[in-house]
Order: C-alpha cells, then structure tokens, then sequence
C-alpha cells in the first residue's frame, strides 16, 4: 500500500498512483489539511484557520507521506473516495478527526464504499463515523504490491445495508457488494499480493451487514473452489491484530479470519449478529454464518471474546475452524444463547493442530455441535471447556488428539453422539471429562466422572467456577501448555476438569445421592428415547 490521493472527489476519486520513489525524508515537510463542513469555504487554502468545506478540494492536490487529512467534528462529508498513495513506518499518512463534539461523518449514498485503499501502505484512520445506506465503509486491496501497516482506530461503522438477505454475502469484489464495514481483498482475490500488519482496534460496528471480512488468495487461478487439494498455494496476510471491537446487531458475520497467517482476534464483543435465519420455507438451510470463524489460516488465535445471539440456522456456532484451517486456536471463548457451540468443517485432507480451551458455553443449545466433518480434525486438541445447556454433542473424526478436562452438561433430552467405529483406533485420548444430564460415552466409562460439577452459582459469570469439595477439583488430566490464568482470569494452581483453575472457591456442594443419581439416569434415557421417537415420526410424516 503504497500512496493516497492525487485526485480527491466525492464520486469515486481516481488517484494519481504517485510512483513509490518518493524519499521518506520529505515527511519533513509534511501538510495538515483541515476540512469544515459547516465553516469551511472551498476557495481557502485547506488550513486550520481557512478550511475547505468539502473533499473537492483535493483535486489538484497530492497527498504525500506524513500528511493529514483531518475533519472537523460534528461535520456530514458526502464521501467516496479512492486512495492509491503510501506513508511510511515513521511516518504515515493519518485521515482523522480536529475539534471537539461528535465524530466527523462520512457517508455516501451510492452503492460505492466510503473508502478504498488500494496499494496503500502506512495509512492510519481514526476517530470517524462511516455510514453507507447502499453501500459499504472501507475496502482494502492489492493489485500491484503487498500492503503494510494500515491501521483503523475507534472508528464507528453504522447503517451498512443491514437487511435480511436469502443467502450468503457475495464476498468478490469489495464492502459495497458484500455489506461490509471492512473488506480486506477478496474471495477470490484479484491479486497473489498480501495485506500485512493490519491493526484494527476500538472500532464499533452495527446496523450493517457484515463487520470484518478478511480475505486472500487461496492459488493461481484464485479459484477458492478447488477440486484437489494440489490446487492450494495460499499467499498468507501476516501481522494481522484485530482488539477491542464490539459487533453488534447484524444480519450476517461480525468477523472472518481468512487467509491469514499469525492473525490475533481478542478482546471483541459479537452480540446478536448472524439474525438471518437463513431456512426456506421448509424450516431447512439455506445458507450458513458464524460470528468469528477462521477460514483457511495458520496458526492464528480467537482469544477473550464474548459471541452471543446468533440465529443461523445451519451455523450460528462460536468454535468454526473451517476450509484448509490448522495450528489455530480458540481461548477464553465465553459463549452463549447461540444456535449451537461449535461446528468445524475440514475439507480435503482435513485439518491439522486446532485448539479450543478454556471457553464457557451457555445454552448453546439451538442445535447439535460437532468436532469435525468427514474429513477430519488430527491432533485436535479440546480440553478444559465447560458445555452447559448445549445440544446434542457429536464427537466424531477426531484423530490422534486430546478430549479431556470438559465439562458437558447437555440440555434435556440430548446426548453425545458418537460412532464407536471412529472413535477406536483414531488415536485421540478421551479422559477425565465430565459429563451430567446425559449418559457417559461408552469409550470413556473407566475415566469419565457423571456427577453435579459443584459450581458456585449466582448471577454473574464467576457462577460457573467450583466450590472448593467439588469433585472435579484436582481430577484433571495434565495438559502441557503455556497457559497461566483459567477463563475466569485464575491463576492455575490445580488440574481440574472445566474451565476453572483454582483450589476452589467458597460455596456449598449440593452432593447427588445414589437414589437421586438413579432417578437422574431413569430420566435422561427416557427423554432421549422420546426425542428419537418423535424424529421418527416427523421423519415418516
């Protein structure tokens, strides 16, 4: 990314692409340029004391490295630009905010984006209000040459397209076309050039179709259909930080982790997005979202992330390691009131080294969760998650990993399902889990506890942490990891089942007695043989 704007209209600007040659020292002689919707006069010369009133200004201006475009707060900006111009590491180019008051506004009206970045390098945007009715806010993209450096910071994205569509976003060719508030390339990419050192942070994003679409380039012909698995050669985006962002109030996905390598999401809120149902008018899928999932990367994490709300009918899962995605990690994942807690999707030769722990699920219950598609997770590691009020739990093509430490505690009338076919000889430890309200798999009689956890209770999240004569304290499988603190911030002192750490907290243990444990078991066949006699019914209807 490497220039911004040469000429700079509201109507799409075309910008001259200033040849990258320029030497870094001329930051020196960097320019301010101030623009004033209400005050500002377009015959000024662009300064604090004689602003411009509009972005027409720039036509006959090229904005060079260290420069800055700054917007008066409480200002409306008719806006849709192209920026095709590049800062530097020491000094880039900044497009902000100058005075006190409401965010600067800018908006478009056509199904354009407010903003594209195209071979941009080292351009920061801050302290903005972007809305786009008809179209999207900000596309970044390569054409000619890798991107590095651009950050976005405490910029609120609103009234983005936010309608219900009958299937999923065309995600080709930029935010307007796909309701994004952020599009990074494209699905397929039009270049084999990577978008680096990212940085997104402190952002809101609601009212809109989609909040952060990250996309690359999967191969040559940018084909992400491949027929084999030969025809992957991925180009990776590296440097990736995406951190204190809250999503809210969406049809569609908060945030794609696509094509990357090294990305870190953390510290974000995804609430009540995926809302469209996406079902026919026979209650069946019809397209498939989820809030934060990874999409063909490498070693990438999702960590201190609280998703909650969606309603997709076929997806709507937190845990989604989907397309050619291996050594990523979910962490400290607290998730709640979705459609269901995890669903991954490995393709081809499946995935390889993915992690989920440490997370809280909590009626997750709208559908089945499952470990893995056909093709496999190997050495998927899923230990010290604590499942309350979840679906029915499938554990299937899980090869040469680790399943231990949960807790998993299924709504009434659910079950761990499971193939024994695949679960002998696939290599994969299944030890010292917990399981309530449902039957203990038959793999796992000998190691499993089938018992009340002993949680603390109460109404906040600590609700979920155990009581010091819980059985489960100390009854852990030991796990090598560099973790130091549980879900609940703990230090951890002890190898217990769940998601909690410590030595126990005060609190009463309400122990099952065997008659209770009898008539607890008597119940939980019962409800699933009923659910499974009605499916058979509605089957045959």
């Amino acid at each position: 990314m490497k220039k911004l704007f040469s000429v700079f209209m509201t109507v799409i600007m075309v910008f001259s692409v200033f040849a990258f040659c320029v030497p870094h020292v001329i930051a020196a002689g960097a320019r301010e340029y101030y623009i004033d919707s209400v005050a500002g006069d377009d015959s000024g010369d662009g300064t604090f004391d004689d602003p411009w009133k509009t972005i027409d200004s720039f036509a006959n201006h090229t904005i060079d490295v260290g420069d800055k475009i700054l917007f008066k707060c409480g200002g409306v900006y008719e806006f849709a630009a192209t920026l095709s111009t590049s800062g530097t590491k020491e000094n880039p180019i900044v497009i902000s905010s100058y005075g006190e008051g409401e965010r600067p506004l800018l908006t478009t009206k056509e199904n354009k984006e407010v903003l594209q970045l195209i071979d941009c390098s080292y351009i920061t945007i801050s302290n903005l209000e972007i809305t786009a009715p008809n179209g999207g806010g900000i596309w970044i993209d390569t054409l000619n040459k890798t991107s590095y450096g651009i950050t976005i910071d405490n910029v609120e994205f609103h009234d983005i397209q936010n309608y219900h569509l009958p299937a999923r976003d065309n995600t080709s060719a930029g935010a307007a076309l796909a309701r994004t508030c952020i599009m990074v390339k494209g699905l397929p990419a039009r270049s084999r050039y990577a978008v680096n050192d990212l940085t997104i942070t402190n952002c809101e994003m609601y009212d809109c179709g989609n909040g952060i679409n990250i996309w690359g380039s999967w191969n040559d012909s940018q084909n992400p259909w491949c027929e084999t698995e030969e025809e992957i050669d991925p180009v990776y985006n590296t440097g990736v930080l995406v951190k204190g962002c809250y999503f809210h109030d969406m049809d569609s996905e908060a945030i794609v982790v696509g094509m990357c390598d090294g990305a870190l999401v953390t510290d974000c809120r995804a609430i009540d997005c995926c809302q469209g149902s996406g079902v026919d008018e026979n209650g069946g899928p019809t397209y498939f979202t989820a809030a934060m999932w990874f999409w063909g990367s490498e070693n990438s994490t999702i960590q201190y992330c609280e998703i909650a709300g969606q309603k997709n009918f076929g997806d709507g899962m937190s845990i989604d390691f989907d397309s050619h995605t291996n050594n990523c990690t979910y962490q400290y994942i607290y998730s709640h009131d979705n459609m269901r807690f995890m669903c991954n999707n490995a393709n081809y030769s499946g995935q390889h080294n993915n992690t989920v722990r440490y997370c809280l699920s909590v009626n997750d219950g709208g559908g089945r969760s499952k470990t893995s598609s056909a093709s496999g997770e190997y050495g998927f590691k899923f230990y010290n998650n604590t499942i309350i009020g979840c679906g029915e739990f499938q554990i299937t093509n899980v090869y040469d990993g680790v399943f231990a430490n949960n807790i998993i505690i299924p709504k009434d009338g659910e079950k761990i399902y499971f193939e024994l076919d695949d679960i002998i000889g696939s290599g994969t430890v299944f030890s010292n889990n917990c399981y309530y309200n449902c039957p203990s798999p038959i793999f796992e009689k000998l190691s499993s506890i089938n018992t009340v956890p002993g949680f603390v209770g109460g109404d906040s999240l600590t609700a979920y942490e155990l009581v010091t004569k819980s059985p489960l304290i100390g009854k852990g499988m030991a796990i090598e990891d560099d973790l130091t603190t549980d879900f609940f911030g703990n230090e951890i002192t002890s190898n217990n089942i769940g998601c909690y750490g410590g030595d126990g907290e005060n609190g009463e243990y309400d122990r099952e007695w065997l008659a209770e444990k009898i008539f607890r078991v008597f119940r939980q066949w019962f409800n699933i043989l009923k659910r499974e006699i009605n499916y058979i019914i509605n089957e045959i209807r």
